[in-house]
């Protein structure tokens, strides 16, 4: 796969509220996660009760994640489609920098 193809590949980063969560179920399901091919990022917070996945759809269908999210009692709270390069841009530290 040539790096252009890679970097324009669409990924989908869903933001997730949670129910029924506490940090070790957090771990917990974020290690499982974290184990799928088709994830890039997760990050899952149970003192915050809310995380995001950004997974790719054609190795992992969205209703597996909700599936194995299932016991956490997950609400989707958004959606947005991203490319593998923003995805990495936005990775970025001077990204994360807080601008005054």
């Amino acid at each position: 796969m040539s790096m252009e193809r890679l970097f324009s590949r669409r990924l989908v980063r869903i933001d997730l509220k949670f129910k029924n969560i506490n940090w070790e179920t957090a771990t917990i399901k974020q290690y499982e996660l974290e184990k799928e091919l088709g994830v890039w990022r997760i990050f899952l917070n149970g003192y915050s009760k809310k995380g995001f996945i950004v997974f790719d759809e054609d190795s992992i269908p969205k209703e597996k994640i909700l599936e194995t999210l299932r016991e956490l009692e997950p609400e989707v709270e958004g959606e947005k489609t991203l490319t593998v390069e923003e995805l990495i841009e936005s990775s970025y530290s001077w990204n994360n920098i807080i601008k005054s």
